[in-house]
């Protein structure tokens, strides 16, 4: 397991490292001992966020979490990373459920998970346009993403909300 710290207006000491470390490793029950860890802390105002992603065997695996207190953060975020866990491998079915209940470490029960099923599906076709032009569509839509074919670079891109009301920008590789 390897650990990388990222801060921005927030002090990482040492007694918040080993709180991480030691309870980080209480995942590594999940993955092979082969996994990377990024822990971005950020201060804003009076709010502290953290952002706990894992990277293992090829599966990602996020939670965000945002109050008045970073060592409160630790322990809201790992709960979600571990319902994700268990989500993602019961749904793989890459162990038997009853392995996972034995080793539980901060979820109080397995997440019940409905099957879900395509209700709709959209084409339409893609028009060359500019990322500004891809904005405004977004606003003008009201939706939280928008796909479109960059006119610059002739790739399809997706343009996104942020959570923080700034915009993402998707720029696919394949």
């Amino acid at each position: 397991m390897k650990i990388n710290y990222i801060s921005k207006n927030y002090k990482i000491t040492s007694h918040f490292k080993d709180i991480i470390e030691k309870k980080i490793s209480k995942l590594e029950k999940y993955f092979n001992k082969n996994f990377d860890v990024k822990v971005n802390c950020i201060e804003q105002n009076d709010d502290h966020k953290l952002e706990i992603t894992i990277n293992a065997d090829g599966m990602f695996f996020r939670s965000e979490v945002l109050s008045d207190n970073m060592f409160n953060n630790i322990d809201s975020a790992l709960p979600k990373i571990e319902r994700q866990i268990v989500k993602t491998c019961t749904k793989n079915k890459t162990r038997a459920i009853k392995d996972f209940v034995d080793t539980l470490e901060f979820l109080e029960e397995i997440p019940k998970e409905e099957p879900r099923k395509v209700v709709k599906t959209k084409r339409f076709e893609l028009e060359p346009m500019t990322i500004e032009d891809a904005e405004f569509n977004l606003d003008m839509l009201g939706h939280s993403f928008f796909i479109f074919l960059n006119a610059k670079s002739g790739e399809v891109n997706v343009i996104y909300r942020r959570a923080d009301g700034n915009l993402g920008l998707i720029e696919l590789d394949y």
